[in-house]
């Protein structure tokens, strides 16, 4: 885009998208919490501007950590189910933004995954939150997300996830798709009768 004086300058997105891209270079390249991970720091994201949709998740888990992609899991399987959208749009950064609230694996504890490292969110999540101006929806899943996400709600994730109404149609809290929370998606079918239908014609309007 050329100025008045004749010098040409980026364009306003085109600048976003590089000062976006700078800031994933830095975060892929963390090492904050490298001595607390078991397998080691390997930070999974993914950003663009044009993203319309934020999944705000907790952690990648191990099978995610090994291939290098985010919700590339039984998890994510299950996650794209409920959105009604293929990996081709899921993993299109364009449309979808994924930030969990630890970009590493934290390893696993007595009951499954460990929470993520604290130390995440404080360094980098506001920053790369401000450099998405396109996101209209985002999901908000799990209890560490929803804290964040949703500061002053007070509840289990089970009351956060049955009062999504309060917060229809900009932000959606949902509950993780592990296969852990199966028995949970048995005891609460209003989820997928009531939400879902919901949840995936918004996502259809939004990608």
């Amino acid at each position: 885009m050329a100025s008045t004086s004749g010098i040409a300058r980026p364009a306003p997105a085109e600048t976003a998208q590089t000062e976006l891209e700078e800031l994933l270079t830095a975060v892929r390249a963390c090492t904050l919490c490298a001595a607390h991970l078991p397998l080691g720091p390997r930070p999974l994201l993914q950003a663009n501007p044009a993203a319309r949709i934020l999944v705000a998740g907790q952690a990648p888990g191990r099978r995610a950590h090994a291939s290098g992609i985010p919700f590339n899991d039984v998890s994510g399987d299950r996650l794209r189910d409920w959105l009604g959208i293929s990996r081709e749009v899921f993993y299109d950064p364009t449309r979808i933004a994924i930030l969990p609230m630890g970009f590493c694996y934290p390893g696993t504890g007595a009951s499954g995954d460990l929470p993520p490292r604290p130390e995440c969110a404080a360094a980098w999540r506001a920053r790369l939150l401000a450099a998405l101006p396109g996101v209209r929806l985002t999901l908000v899943i799990g209890r560490h997300a929803q804290a964040y996400h949703l500061p002053g709600a007070a509840g289990s994730v089970t009351h956060m996830v049955a009062d999504w109404r309060r917060y229809w149609p900009d932000v959606v809290p949902l509950p993780h798709p592990s296969p852990r929370n199966n028995l949970w998606l048995r005891r609460n079918p209003w989820f997928a009768a009531e939400l879902l239908p919901r949840l995936q014609q918004r996502v259809a309007a939004l990608v």
